[in-house]
């Protein structure tokens, strides 16, 4: 099967499930979170980097329309889980000085915007990489003993769920922007299996100090992003990047043998693949099922190239609803879809959820 083509079941249903009734919700004691902008609530406002998004009009749909630093107009995927788990409902940033660790006892995330799991993604946009996430894991374990001793530190850390979502950047800001040179090191196919080997590292060591339960999110197609399709000569600013979009579909394949190959050499870990690319390439391709009106470009501006400083309140052409809209800038899904890709997620993890 390639990418152009939908597996023969339907993922609709799966979808449009309201949050799953977690019975055993009070099991979970955490969310922890590693990655990228997907997954980022704000560890980039107090970084040296220019991909920030402290300021409207992101965040003008949570509840206090004040942007925090996530790149959506409103929730994160890891927000929703948070809530349909019985947790707070905005999962804080480990960075932010409003939090402490008495917060972080039930979730944290360490995501940095614009990281990969190759170190020279993070290096482009000089953000956080995804070894300091590890650090700063390690940092928050160490507050966790203080705060609640070694046995529920323990406890929490073995129990918690662990939500993973990173690689685009990976591709996109690195290896096809031919800014860090590893397009010369490496063929695309090569530089997959690099990134799987750093992803089977970064599970490798996460599992070490305590991780189990864990959710890794394959890549969507990328090559739909409105970004690459404004830049998609071939498909003259509109269509869909096929290249990009095969690649991701390639490295998810990749990612899958990896997991399975981990969860035989781990003993205990519950290692899950969550599958985004097809539910994205569905809602792409019957949009009206979901009530969208546009896949093609973002709610902010033009929808073409607009995200971080670009998207700023001075935007006139800013649509009012982005609930009729797949991309709230010309990167990042809104908060409508991100509440549907935490439903996949929780799906993925039902298990021991």
């Amino acid at each position: 099967m390639t990418p152009h083509h939908l597996r023969k079941h339907t993922l609709l249903s799966h979808i449009l499930l309201t949050f799953l009734s977690l019975s055993t919700a009070a099991h979970i004691p955490a969310v922890i979170v590693f990655g990228d902008s997907t997954v980022d609530p704000g560890n980039n406002n107090v970084i040296g980097t220019i991909l920030k998004s402290n300021f409207p009009p992101y965040g003008r749909d949570l509840k206090n329309k004040m942007p925090t630093g996530r790149f959506c107009n409103g929730k994160l995927p890891t927000d929703f889980i948070s809530e349909a788990v019985g947790l707070p409902s905005l999962v804080p940033a480990y960075l932010d000085p409003a939090y402490s660790i008495k917060d972080f006892a039930k979730g944290v995330s360490f995501a940095s915007a614009g990281t990969g799991l190759d170190n020279a993604t993070s290096d482009v946009l000089a953000v956080i990489p995804l070894w300091m996430e590890i650090e700063f894991f390690k940092d928050y374990q160490k507050k966790l003993r203080r705060y609640m001793g070694r046995a529920r530190a323990k406890y929490t850390v073995n129990e918690a769920i662990y939500i993973i979502s990173i690689g685009t950047n990976d591709f996109l800001e690195n290896y096809f922007l031919f800014v860090t040179g590893r397009f010369l090191q490496f063929t695309v196919e090569e530089f997959e299996d690099f990134l799987v080997s750093q992803a089977a590292e970064f599970l490798t060591s996460i599992y070490r100090l305590g991780a189990r339960k864990i959710s890794f999110a394959g890549l969507s197609p990328m090559g739909c992003l409105p970004l690459e399709r404004t830049t998609n000569v071939i498909g003259k600013g509109k269509g869909c990047n096929a290249k990009y979009n095969q690649v991701a579909w390639d490295f998810n394949a990749k990612l899958q043998t990896m997991i399975s190959n981990l969860c035989r050499k781990l003993p205990g870990l519950k290692l899950r693949y969550a599958q985004v690319y097809d539910s994205v390439l569905q809602i792409i391709t019957n949009p009206s099922h979901y009530g969208l009106e546009n896949v093609e470009e973002g709610c902010c501006g033009t929808g073409r190239f607009e995200m971080g400083i670009l998207c700023a309140s001075k935007c006139p052409l800013t649509c009012p609803d982005a609930t009729k809209y797949l991309f709230w800038d010309a990167f990042h899904p809104t908060e409508k879809i991100n509440r549907l890709m935490a439903n996949l997620t929780l799906q993925a993890l039902r298990e021991f959820l």
